[in-house]
C-alpha cells in the first residue's frame, strides 16, 4: 500500500517515522519548500521532532498536495483541523476516488462544525467504508523517543482496519482496532477541550486534588455527550464476552488523562497560559503551535445546542476562551458542578 502523509507537524512527523521504521515508502506533503530541502539534505524535520532521522530513500517529498494524493493509495490526514478544508480544497472532486483516508486529525473542521468524514462525504462524495481513524493515547514526542505507546485504529471494515494498523505497529507501538469511527473522533475533540481546562486550573494554581476531581467529572461529561450522539461501548471496566477489555479504557479515558496531565500536551500548555492571565491571542503567539481545543470548544458548544447534553465544564471553558469570562471567575462557576 502506498501511503501519503498530508501535514508536516509533530504528529505527521511521528506517523511518518512509524511507517518508515516498518520499511513503508511514504509520499509526504510538506507546504514549506525549505523544510523539504532540509529533510532531503539533513534527514530530519527542521521544526518538529528534530531528533527523528529518516531514511530519505523511503520518502518522496512534495509541496503539491495534488501530486501526493495522486501517488498514494491511503492518505494519512495530519494537518490541523482549521486548515483541513483549505488543504483539501485544492483537489478536484474526483481526486479521492479509490483512495482510503486515515484521519489523524484530533479536531473538528471549525467553519462547518463537521468531522472530517462528514466533510469528505459533503465535498467529495467519499464512501464512509473507505474512511478510518488513528487516535491516541499517544504523544508524538514519545513516539520520537521510541517509548512504548498505543494507538487505536477505527474503521467499518475490520480486515482493512487491521491491515492499516499493522503498517504502523512496531516494537514500541502497539495497536488496538475497533469500529467506533464517530466515538473516537468526538472523544479526541472533547479531551482537547478538557485538557485546556486542566491547564487553566493549573495556571490558576489549583492543586492536584482539585485537578483529579475536575478530570473525573470531565470523563463523566464526555460520556454523557457520547451517549447523546448514540455512541456505545463507553463504559470503562466493562468487558465483552470474549474477555477483551473495553477499548474505551484506552482511547477515551487514556487519551483524556494523558492530554490533561502530560507536559507534552499543547492544549494543557495553552490552558496554563490562559490561567496565568495571557490573552487568547498572546497564548497562541507564545505556543506557536495549534491547540485544537480552542476551536473545538466553540464547535462543540454550537453542536451541543442541538444535542442537549449536560456540559457545564465544556460550556464554561468555551466562555473563558470566546466570551471574555476571566479564568478565575469561570472556574468559580465550575466548582459547584464537581462531585
Amino acid at each position: 500500500m502506498r501511503f501519503g502523509v498530508i501535514g508536516s507537524g509533530s504528529w505527521a512527523t511521528a506517523l511518518t517515522k512509524l511507517l518508515t521504521d516498518n520499511g513503508q515508502t511514504v509520499n509526504w506533503w510538506i507546504r514549506n519548500t525549505s523544510a523539504i530541502r532540509h529533510i532531503q539534505t539533513r534527514r530530519h524535520n527542521p521544526q518538529y521532532l528534530t531528533s527523528v532521522h529518516f531514511d530519505t530513500s523511503l520518502l518522496s517529498l512534495s509541496d503539491s498536495v495534488q501530486t501526493v494524493v495522486a501517488a498514494s493509495d491511503c492518505l494519512v490526514m495530519a494537518v490541523p483541523s482549521a486548515y483541513t478544508a483549505a488543504t483539501l480544497g485544492q483537489l478536484d472532486r474526483t481526486a479521492l476516488q479509490g483512495k482510503k483516508v486515515l484521519s489523524a486529525i484530533k479536531g473538528i473542521l471549525p467553519e462547518q462544525n463537521l468531522l472530517l468524514n462528514e466533510f469528505l462525504v459533503k465535498e467529495f462524495n467519499f464512501p464512509v467504508a473507505d474512511y478510518f481513524t488513528i487516535m491516541g493515547p499517544c504523544h508524538a514526542e514519545e513516539v520520537a523517543a521510541e517509548k512504548l505507546s498505543y494507538l487505536t485504529f477505527s474503521g467499518q471494515i475490520e480486515t482493512t482496519t487491521r491491515e492499516l494498523a499493522s503498517c504502523f505497529a512496531t516494537q514500541y507501538l502497539n495497536t488496538v482496532i475497533n469500529e467506533d469511527v464517530y466515538g473516537v473522533q468526538y472523544a479526541a475533540i472533547l479531551k482537547n477541550i478538557y485538557a485546556l481546562g486542566a491547564g487553566i486550573a493549573h495556571g490558576l494554581e489549583y492543586g492536584d486534588n482539585f485537578l483529579s476531581v475536575l478530570i473525573a467529572n470531565c470523563a463523566d461529561e464526555m460520556a454523557g455527550f457520547l451517549r447523546k450522539v448514540g455512541i456505545r461501548h463507553i463504559e470503562v471496566g466493562v468487558h465483552e464476552e470474549d474477555h477483551r477489555a473495553n477499548y474505551a479504557a484506552s482511547v477515551y479515558l487514556g487519551d483524556l488523562l494523558v492530554t490533561c496531565y502530560s507536559l507534552y500536551s499543547r492544549n494543557r500548555t495553552f490552558g496554563n497560559m490562559i490561567g496565568k492571565g495571557y490573552s487568547v491571542k498572546s497564548a497562541q503567539l507564545e505556543l506557536n503551535m495549534v491547540a485544537e481545543g480552542y476551536n473545538a470548544s466553540k464547535c462543540i458548544y454550537m453542536i451541543n445546542k442541538e444535542i442537549g447534553a449536560d456540559m457545564p465544564i465544556a460550556g464554561i471553558i468555551y466562555r473563558i476562551l470566546w466570551e471574555n469570562v476571566t479564568a478565575g471567575i469561570g472556574f468559580k462557576q465550575i466548582e459547584p458542578y464537581l462531585v
